[in-house]
């Protein structure tokens, strides 16, 4: 396999655990804007929709993991590390879910000033922060255990999981 075949599996594998979690997690909060959207008329996302918005979220975690800050706290408790990646990936999720509703009210409004303000004036702002809330609590699970990752180990998580346990030492 060539040089450039190699890097790609590389970032390939890099993509896979987090585009498959954010499939799952954004799964998920379209089950709850099904709830919270019944009897209103409006569509939710398909799931190929699902799966580009996590392909994009999977990218941007990998372009968030590219910035130089990203770990900012390496040497302070897991905390600080968490809450700042946590915070930036909570500003991305909430671009990309604005700009989502902003492209259903453009296709509709025909132009992108028109829909940003028919979108502003529509949209149902507890709905929109309390999917916010959802996509922050997931993507503190998820920031947590990559976070748990790097500092144990992937093995180590894995084998606290999944098992097998060590023996207990006496």
């Amino acid at each position: 396999m060539s040089k450039t075949g190699w890097k790609l599996g590389g970032e390939f594998k890099k993509l896979l655990p987090p585009t498959i979690y954010f499939f799952v997690a954004l799964h998920i909060v379209v089950y709850i804007r099904v709830l919270m959207l019944k009897d209103t008329g409006l569509s939710p996302m398909t799931s190929a929709s699902v799966a580009v918005a996590a392909l994009i979220m999977g990218k941007a975690v990998l372009l968030a993991d590219m910035i130089p800050g990203i770990n900012r706290f390496p040497e302070q408790p897991l905390a600080f590390n968490i809450s700042w990646k946590t915070a930036i990936y909570l500003l991305v999720s909430f671009a990309i879910h604005y700009l989502e509703r902003l492209v259903e009210s453009w296709r509709k409004a025909g132009g992108f000033v028109a829909a940003n303000e028919r979108l502003l004036a529509e949209i149902v702002w507890p709905h929109f922060f309390a999917l916010q809330i959802v996509l922050f609590l997931l993507i503190l699970i998820y920031v947590t255990t990559a976070e748990m990752a790097r500092v144990l180990g992937k093995d180590r998580l894995v084998r606290i999981f999944f098992g097998p346990l060590p023996m207990p030492r006496d």
